[in-house]
């Protein structure tokens, strides 16, 4: 037995309720345990603080836009990267890294799971390859489906049940972990040149609406009782004035109640709401109503949000959503790439600049930070930067310092070139709400966690957990008056122990750890129409055959299986 006793470090964990306690975690394995020998390893973790691993919910990791990402941007290669470790691989990429990097630096900051929050179902083997091959970190992906002909067929006739059934083969299939929505109905209409702005725009050929398809897929998911929510990417992003779109998707949700046995209470989580919260009818007159829309989010217990915050840097952005990519692309004139994914989804690549001397950028930067600092439930609310769309996810500690931090943030106010259109356009300047550090570990620890249905093994040091445990070098008595000793601290682990195993130590990889792909097992009774349906589609409208779809066992090995059974 391995066994590691990490010793009285200043714990912080939202799931029990403890924050600051001087105490102890003990490992055995791969599991925390109430105690151990004494012949356990011991790191000692005095006047430092003790997390749980952290839970990336939303962030574009693994798949074909990804790699197309790498291909597109050889500049992006031209960052620093680490000098190689003998027995490590070489690291390369700055917002979209190689597979090995991605690994490494998610480690570095001690996150033991994340989502990819995207996974194209006929391209499902690609992203699996990838996955397998990112090092350290567990991960899932979800499929999207908010664009897919079955889909749009099945609740275009309000078939619930025939919906459930095609959900429920297809994430088998691709062994997927929930379901996705990006920019419900419009992206189908983007293969007619077209795009659905608002939730009753009818998708051309199908006559369905956006309100129909998330109000169909919501019950679809209610009706499996799947472990995570719809996870959605509204209509209208990045668009001035979109955030009326924002509260008309999330009224959606209303009076609805989510049916599972994992935990979650939500049924609907809105991804990157920086992106969907802004006012204003043209970028002249751009400005924050994110103080709007989380007036909404605060009072509605069954919705969760991630803040997907931009980063000031130069990155590349991928997304499902093609119109949205066609339409940056003609407002920064840089490289575009598209692609339409048959009868499932689309994608497009555009590179972009967050720079300090736009207008534009400021806001969204202030946006991001807003929402995040409007929370009344950080349990609902989570960091991301919808990697690397508003920035990379290595940029998670720089975010975490701005929202624990106003000295920080009016530092970068002050670099501003349209500082004081910022302020005008903004609630940010006048924000003095600082984060502690038990509300950040309830908004990348137990928060997400719970939102996945994944609370029985992640987010939390209590005994019977997986075995994730990061250390930092922050006292909790005594936080820095420099905030860039937060940023420092979040950057680099002084200890992170991955599944009972240590991969980190000052910061740096000592192993490649005992990774895990999670995926659902959803089952529902034989429905002879679905199969029917699938069989006659495949047939004449794929180009691939039947048999050669499904994502074979070997490109997910060492897998964790959510088992999900309706008949049950």
């Amino acid at each position: 037995m391995a066994e590691i006793l990490v010793k009285n470090g200043y714990v912080i964990d939202p799931a029990q309720k403890i924050d600051g306690d001087v105490a102890d975690v003990a490992i055995r394995d791969d599991k925390i345990v109430e105690s151990v020998s004494s012949g356990a390893r011991v790191i000692d973790a005095r006047g430092k603080v003790v997390m749980a691993g952290a839970l990336d919910v939303h962030a574009h990791v693994a798949g074909p836009k990804v790699n197309v990402g790498r291909l597109f941007r050889p500049e992006d290669k031209l960052f620093k990267s680490p000098e190689a470790q003998p027995n490590y691989r070489v690291e390369m990429g700055f917002s979209v890294p190689s597979t090995f990097k991605t690994g490494y630096d998610y480690a570095r900051m001690g996150y033991a799971f994340v989502m990819e929050a995207a996974m194209p179902p006929l391209h499902s083997p690609h992203v699996h390859e990838e996955i397998h091959d990112t090092p350290i970190i567990d991960q899932a992906a979800l499929p999207v489906f908010a664009n897919n002909w079955f889909v749009l067929e099945y609740l275009k006739k309000g078939e619930i049940e025939n919906s459930a059934a095609y959900v429920a083969w297809l994430i088998r299939a691709t062994k997927g972990y929930g379901i996705k929505l990006v920019n419900p109905g419009g992206t189908e209409a983007w293969g007619w040149g077209l795009n659905c702005l608002k939730l009753d725009d009818p998708v051309p050929f199908f006559d369905v609406t956006p309100a129909e398809i998330i109000t169909g897929l919501m019950k679809t998911n209610e009706y499996l009782g799947l472990p995570h929510s719809i996870h959605i990417h509204q209509n209208s992003l990045g668009d001035p004035g979109n955030y009326t779109v924002t509260l008309d998707s999330l009224k959606l949700a209303k009076g609805m109640k989510a049916k599972n046995k994992f935990g979650r209470t939500q049924v609907m989580h809105s991804t990157h709401l920086q992106f969907h919260s802004y006012g204003g009818d043209s970028w002249a007159n751009f400005e924050s109503k994110a103080k709007d829309v989380m007036n909404y989010v605060n009072q509605q217990k069954n919705i969760t949000i991630d803040l997907g915050c931009v980063t000031l840097d130069e990155t590349t952005t991928m997304t499902a959503d093609g119109p949205f990519e066609h339409h940056l692309n003609a407002l920064n004139h840089l490289k575009w790439a598209n692609t339409d994914v048959e009868l499932e989804t689309a994608a497009g690549v555009v590179p972009y600049i967050y720079d300090k001397d736009i207008k534009v950028c400021g806001i969204q930067w202030a946006i991001g930070l807003e929402l995040g600092l409007f929370t009344k439930d950080c349990m609902r609310t989570f960091i991301t930067t919808d990697h690397p769309n508003a920035g990379p996810f290595f940029r998670y500690p720089r975010v975490i310092k701005w929202l624990m931090s106003q000295k920080a943030r009016e530092a970068t106010l002050e670099t501003f070139k349209h500082r004081d259109k910022v302020i005008d356009a903004t609630e940010i300047h006048g924000i003095d709400r600082e984060l502690t550090l038990y509300e950040i570990a309830q908004m990348t620890r137990a928060g997400p966690a719970k939102a996945l249905g994944l609370a029985g093994m992640y987010g939390s040091l209590a005994p019977g957990m997986d075995a994730n445990v990061a250390v930092f070098n922050l006292d909790y008595k005594k936080m820095p008056s420099n905030p860039e000793k937060i940023e420092q601290a979040f950057q680099r682990a002084l200890w992170f122990i991955k599944s009972g195993e240590i991969v980190v130590k000052d910061g740096e990889i000592t192993s490649h750890g005992n990774k895990r792909t999670l995926w659902v097992n959803a089952k529902v009774k034989e429905n002879p129409q679905v199969v029917r349906d699938i069989h006659e589609k495949f047939i004449k409208d794929y180009t691939v055959n039947l048999d050669n779809y499904p994502v074979r066992d070997y490109l997910a090995p060492n897998p964790f299986v959510i088992d999900v059974d309706v008949e049950a």
